[in-house]
């Protein structure tokens, strides 16, 4: 994963500034002269830079992602485990992107649609490459199964307080983060069930046939309340 602080051009101060006010005070919340207080620039430079406050949401949206999904396909490989324990360390230097998904992703706008459906994107295309691979098995509906894959991975970070509360701490540390990556990944290597009978049981009931209901139900004016036998 990257670091806002990978990158300290006066594009990437504003970008990082942004991200803590956004996370802070929410996008409608915040305004260009206090961005560019935090980042010790003028407005109008903000404006040279990104154009709008909007571009500068989009430019911030993109980085977060990337922070997030750039280093995905790192799990596959021999540094596995040195990647896993370099994020374990350091809960802290990812707090002010958390706590931007977690301001940006809950509102009803657009740009909250449009950095939702960039992340849905980044997990598909990491399945994709998975399966190609044999790391994960062929899903029945691939859609389905990333849309899924994606909300499981933003419910910790959009429920972060209520996760580390339950876990006994008062927010994402390293311990908790520990406590949490063996059953995780207990779950998605090897399931919960002990057996496919409740799968093999949905399987039977989907695909059984269900005929047209009749234009006559029980409610029909119509109908005779009492037939003849």
């Amino acid at each position: 994963m990257r670091s806002a602080s990978d990158d300290l051009t006066t594009r990437a101060r504003i970008r990082d500034a942004a991200i803590e006010c956004f996370a802070r005070r929410g996008f409608g919340g915040t305004t260009l002269r206090q961005i560019a207080t935090e980042a010790g620039v003028s407005a109008a430079l903000i404006v040279h830079h990104f154009g709008s406050k909007d571009g500068l949401r989009d430019a911030c949206d993109a980085f977060v992602v990337a922070s997030f999904m750039d280093d995905k396909d790192a799990i596959t490989g021999t540094a596995a485990a040195d990647m896993m324990r370099a994020a374990l360390d350091s809960p802290d230097r990812y707090a002010p992107l958390l706590e931007y998904m977690t301001r940006m992703l809950v509102d009803t706008s657009s740009a909250s649609d449009r950095l939702f459906d960039a992340f849905l994107t980044g997990t598909r295309e990491m399945l994709e490459r998975q399966i190609e691979a044999g790391i994960i098995r062929p899903q029945p509906d691939l859609n389905a199964t990333a849309a899924y894959m994606t909300l499981y991975g933003l419910g910790p970070v959009l429920l972060q307080r209520h996760l580390a509360r339950t876990l006994g701490e008062d927010r994402l540390t390293t311990q908790l983060l520990e406590r949490s990556t063996l059953p995780v990944l207990e779950i998605f290597t090897h399931g919960l069930y002990t057996d496919d009978r409740l799968l093999v049981a949905a399987r039977d009931a989907l695909n059984r046939k269900t005929g047209p209901r009749s234009d006559k139900g029980e409610n029909d004016p119509n109908q005779d309340p009492d037939p003849p036998r």
